[in-house]
């Protein structure tokens, strides 16, 4: 591809092709008068293109997209007043006839002309020293005009001065709101790069917040987020984040979620600009945590400080044991004014501050869902602490985001085992934390909403828990009886977790499960939708392979159950084709009267 032209180049072009018009319309020796008016119209755009010429030279930080576009076009319409003309160079009827000039043409080429007048008018209005188009709308767009409005905002956010550029990204964040193809002309018109750099230059909070709106509006898809991405707007983004009043961390927070739910790169990227650490922090304000201690008279061994520094951020022991985890050094880090913006928060509103730390845990959220190194980010930074103390203190959507926040990071700690060792051991104070709020949550709580990420981080920790950790087994068989379906259908997989051979404690939480008298509600489950079918069945094939010889099973007529079950249900679900013939195998030797001790129940 040709390197593009600089826009000194691209305005020279048709000056000079205006002096050849003027030239041209000198030598004409037919169609005289009509060669004239073009002559008058090309002067005029001539000093149009001489004065937009100066004022780009003189403009340190032009938006050249309308400026290239419009100078395109004016240069098209002069090469074709540069060919009419020319052809009336010569008189004579052959000439006239072998050319087909006639009014018409020239009647054309003043209406194109006159566009060209039109375009460059409002080009020069935006290019002036309050970057606005006046209202006026230019010809090259009277089929388009969003594609006007678009550089008149994005000029105004460049160039212009501050009250106009606050007022132009509000603009476009209202016609990015509108409709995917506004979201498409803004990008693919420059817009990103100047609002980007509205919010990084912090000139007023309104105008961070107005920049960070539109930018909010704007990525809604991966190619758009990709975009801003491309245009290194995450380390903007998460410098601005660190620090900023409290109201643009707000939007802020909301745009890290956003763009990190429509693009894994993304995701990725904010965690190597390390914008968890922030997040935590501002999620943790004004909430107290406790430190681990050390044993009892047992002094800490250097090791041990020097872990639990390193995990603080390198704070003193003695200065953890006297403040909050919400004064740790995650609230300055990368801050030169920290100090001044956390005054603010403190004198903040309470609505306001709720508004950041739901913000917040709705960015942990996205950011953990389905990234293993982002989970780990979160729980090394006092993150689980943090996310266990709010679940026990908040309702409504704060607490279903740190619910949804622990679920996603327990979904990754179940599929990664250096996670879940280092993460959630049972003997780890936040880990324990995290359990105790779930299963209150899972005691305690009727909303579906609540109680369905509660069970799924459960279950997700099933082959954390030791045999006599039997105190999570109690609630998630309650729930099988719950009226909602997918209430019960969840409790039911998280037993399955429990229950099948790949937990290596399979056998006794088998028998713990029907201890709780978690056999009844699992055959009405049975009972249930095609979900509930099919995980209830799993569950019972796991309860008779691991407890065939229980009474409970028997009393419910498991075996009969079952046996109706591989005629119908197996075969659609490869899933249940072995297991069942296993499941009823077992359940037809213990039931058949046998005595014996057997060391496998696999036939």
């Amino acid at each position: 591809m040709a390197e593009e032209k600089s826009i000194e180049e691209e305005l020279w072009f048709p000056v000079l092709l205006a002096d050849r018009v003027r030239k041209a319309v000198e030598e004409a020796e037919s169609f005289k008068l009509d060669c004239s008016e073009v002559g008058k119209q090309v002067d005029r755009l001539s000093q149009m293109l001489r004065s937009a010429l100066r004022l780009a030279n003189s403009t340190p930080s032009l938006y050249e997209r309308p400026v290239r576009r419009i100078v395109a076009d004016v240069s098209k319409n002069l090469e074709r007043a540069l060919t009419l003309v020319r052809k009336c160079k010569r008189s004579g009827v052959l000439r006239r006839v072998v050319t087909i000039t006639s009014a018409t043409d020239f009647r054309k080429l003043f209406n194109l002309l006159d566009a060209s007048i039109g375009d460059m008018k409002w080009l020069l209005s935006i290019l002036d020293s309050d970057g606005s188009g006046g209202g006026t709308l230019p010809p090259i767009a009277s089929n388009d005009p969003i594609l006007s409005y678009v550089w008149s905002f994005v000029a105004a956010i460049q160039m212009g001065p501050l009250p106009e550029r606050v007022e132009a990204a509000n603009e476009l964040a209202s016609l990015a709101s509108d409709n995917d193809r506004n979201k498409k002309i803004i990008v693919e018109e420059g817009g990103v790069p100047p609002l980007l750099k509205l919010l990084k230059e912090g000139a007023s909070p309104d105008a961070q917040i107005a920049a960070a709106t539109a930018l909010f509006n704007l990525a809604t898809d991966q190619e758009r987020v990709q975009h801003i991405a491309a245009e290194l707007g995450i380390p903007i983004i998460v410098q601005v984040l660190c620090d900023s009043p409290m109201r643009v961390q707000i939007v802020l927070a909301n745009l890290v979620s956003r763009m990190a739910e429509h693009d894994q790169l993304a995701k990725e990227e904010f965690a190597r600009e390390n914008a968890i650490r922030p997040l935590v922090s501002f999620l943790s304000f004004e909430t107290f945590l406790d430190e681990p201690k050390p044993q009892s008279g047992k002094p800490p061994s250097i090791h041990s400080i020097v872990q639990i520094n390193k995990e603080l951020g390198g704070k003193s022991l003695a200065t953890q044991n006297h403040h909050s985890y919400s004064n740790s050094p995650l609230h300055s880090e990368g801050s030169s004014r920290g100090g001044h913006h956390k005054k603010e928060r403190e004198n903040e509103k309470p609505e306001v501050k709720l508004k950041l730390k739901i913000s917040c845990a709705e960015a942990l959220w996205r950011l953990s869902k389905g990234s293993v190194s982002n989970s780990r980010r979160i729980t090394e930074t006092k993150g689980l602490l943090c996310l266990a103390k709010l679940i026990e203190s908040e309702q409504g959507e704060l607490q279903l985001n740190c619910l949804l926040t622990i679920m996603e990071i327990t979904a990754e700690a179940e599929a990664n085992a250096d996670l879940r060792r280092a993460a959630f051991k049972t003997n780890y104070p936040p880990a324990k934390a995290v359990v105790d709020q779930l299963l209150r949550v899972i005691r305690e709580v009727t909303s579906p909403s609540l109680l369905i990420p509660a069970i799924k981080s459960i279950g997700s920790l099933a082959r954390t828990f030791p045999a006599r950790e039997t105190r999570v087994i109690g609630p998630l068989v309650s729930q099988l009886s719950n009226r909602n379906p997918d209430v019960a259908t969840e409790a039911a997989i998280a037993l399955e977790k429990f229950a099948c051979p790949e937990n290596f404690l399979c056998a006794e939480h088998s028998k713990a499960i029907i201890d709780f008298e978690g056999v009844p509600p699992l055959m009405r489950l049975l009972r249930g939708n095609e979900n509930a079918q099919l995980h209830g069945l799993s569950l019972l094939c796991y309860l008779a392979l691991h407890a065939g010889n229980s009474e409970a099973l028997e009393r419910a007529r498991a075996l009969t159950i079952l046996e109706g079950a591989a005629r119908t249900v197996a075969t659609q679900y490869p899933s249940l084709r072995e297991l069942i013939p296993k499941a009823i195998y077992h359940l037809e030797v213990y039931q058949a009267g046998s005595h014996l001790h057997r060391q496998s129940y696999i036939p």
